[in-house]
């Protein structure tokens, strides 16, 4: 078991049990105890459980994925202002990645229809496009992900080697002026290869995302060459992102038309 794979599913054992010994964890995993020490100590450090003597408890407070559901239903209007212009970015005959995001997903709704080469990880979005006869669609296997409906790994991974895209759009977490950031340890492994066998990698995150941390590094800010958000962008947070090397797109005036970019 790789190191991310490991800490992620100490993370998603504590989440189901709020607390667990650690002799147990470590037989659980099939692991030594000084290895679920260190595993313990990453995760308090990103603020996901609190060592006890002997065990951990687990805090909630930022880890793995929230379902998919809950995703959907929060800042939907400034989802869609980001999508619009996304599509808009894309050309007929392109091929696309979209990971599993609830931004990519409102990407995915403005292409059904279109002539494009469409590869993702992310079951609502292949559902939302296999019957669509004018997309060549293609599904990344590997690790399904139970809360969310994405595929992660290392089969994933693999798969990813022999794929190359025009555009890899991607969503996160949390940005900050260290980088980007997302939730799941596997998450970050699969959008890395991603990021690799894109022309351009574009990310969509609403300006909720801009200032927060979350549990897994995925890259810096450098590393993407486009970022799109919508209009509630503050100063500060434009400030933040403008900083780096990297196109920023804020989609939308408030009504939902219209664009800004800045390099």
């Amino acid at each position: 078991m790789i190191l991310e794979e490991r800490r992620q599913k100490v993370a998603d054992i504590l989440s189901r049990r709020g607390f667990m010994a650690l002799d147990d964890l470590a037989r659980e995993i099939e692991v030594s105890e000084s290895t679920i020490r260190r595993d313990l100590a990453y995760l308090q450090d990103h603020g996901i459980l609190r060592r006890t003597h002997g065990g951990a408890v687990y805090l909630g407070d930022g880890q793995g994925l929230p379902a998919f559901e809950e995703r959907s239903a929060s800042q939907i209007e400034e989802k869609r202002q980001i999508a619009r212009k996304a599509a808009d970015r894309i050309r007929n005959g392109d091929a696309i990645l979209l990971d599993g995001g609830t931004t990519t997903l409102e990407v995915a709704r403005l292409l059904v229809g279109r002539p494009l080469q469409i590869v993702t990880n992310s079951l609502p979005i292949a559902q939302l496009l296999a019957s669509n006869r004018e997309t060549d669609l293609i599904m990344l296997g590997g690790y399904v992900y139970p809360r969310t409906g994405v595929a992660l790994g290392v089969q994933t991974v693999r798969m990813l080697e022999d794929v190359h895209v025009h555009q890899a759009i991607l969503s996160v977490a949390g940005i900050t002026a260290k980088g980007l950031f997302n939730g799941n340890l596997l998450l970050v492994e699969s959008e890395r290869a991603m990021m690799r066998c894109a022309d351009e990698v574009v990310v969509v995150a609403d300006h909720t995302k801009i200032g927060r941390q979350n549990l897994a590094f995925l890259c810096e800010l450098n590393a993407v060459d486009t970022l799109i958000v919508d209009s509630g962008l503050s100063a500060e947070q434009r400030s933040l992102v403008t900083a780096a090397d990297l196109r920023l797109i804020v989609a939308g005036d408030g009504g939902g038309n219209g664009s800004e970019e800045f390099r």
